[in-house]
């Protein structure tokens, strides 16, 4: 019987086609970040509120306010949450989210920080959702771990435009992840591997960089998540766990520094 070679061009594509595949569910998240800070007046868009979104964002210095927007129709659902990237010193950081629209509770609205009392008219009110117990979520693509805090599922009862407001009370700084949407779609930044990289460090102020002692010794390195330093630990090599179709993967997705 004649055996009919299977050329490398068909193994190719089939492995782009399942790498299609597998990463429509490692990457659950459209993930975007947050490029430069936000206001009130310029805040980050998010053009599908219910397609599922990842904003990987920063509060840089204390009573740094974030702004995102979206459009929303009236009985519109949407869900809108938070996740903490496991870096060290954030264990017990945890930001607030104020959400603002026509037609929410005023009564609300006294919470929300001085930056975003201009948004406020009267029939536009707010919606507070304050911190909640953490749980621990860990994404397998990118190998990254999160505390997952509060999340919430907000209908909002008029047409226009809701604005998004995340901020820390007691004027923490740190990195965050503001969720919103559930319907997973593929897509987001093309760029996510490199950027994940530089956004997985602790924040420093900046009167703490400039002192002989750096608050984070070998600040240059990307830390990574409690969880899984003890198992970096015990190689000194690049990981052994990443098979080869991984490490396919991750090239397609832009992401191959993690199966070094």
């Amino acid at each position: 019987m004649r055996v009919v070679p299977v050329s490398r061009a068909f193994f190719l594509v089939l492995a782009v086609l399942l790498a299609v595949t597998v990463s429509e569910t490692a990457l659950a998240h459209q993930p975007f970040f947050e490029e430069t800070d936000t206001t009130a007046s310029t805040p980050l868009l998010v053009s599908d509120p219910e397609i599922s979104t990842a904003l990987f964002s920063t509060l840089e210095l204390p009573g740094d306010v974030d702004f995102f927007a979206f459009t929303v129709t009236a009985g519109q659902t949407i869900e809108v949450g938070m996740t903490i990237p496991q870096i060290s010193g954030q264990e017990e950081f945890a930001p607030t989210i104020g959400v603002i629209a026509s037609g929410l509770d005023k009564a609300s609205a006294k919470e929300l920080p001085a930056d975003a009392l201009s948004l406020l008219s009267s029939d536009v009110g707010a919606y507070v959702l304050e911190p909640t117990e953490a749980t621990i979520f860990f994404e397998p693509f990118s190998r990254t771990a999160y505390w997952r805090r509060q999340r919430r599922q907000i209908t909002f009862p008029s047409d226009g435009e809701a604005v998004v407001v995340v901020w820390h009370p007691q004027g923490a700084v740190g990195r965050y992840t503001l969720v919103i949407g559930q319907r997973e779609v593929l897509g987001g930044d093309i760029a996510f591997g490199r950027k994940i990289r530089d956004y997985w460090t602790p924040v420093v102020l900046q009167q703490a960089a400039e002192t002989d002692s750096p608050a984070i010794p070998g600040g240059n390195d990307v830390q990574q998540p409690e969880s899984l330093r003890s198992n970096a630990s015990h190689s000194d090599t690049s990981s052994p766990r990443c098979s080869w179709f991984m490490r396919l993967l991750s090239t397609l997705l832009g992401a191959e520094e993690r199966c070094q």
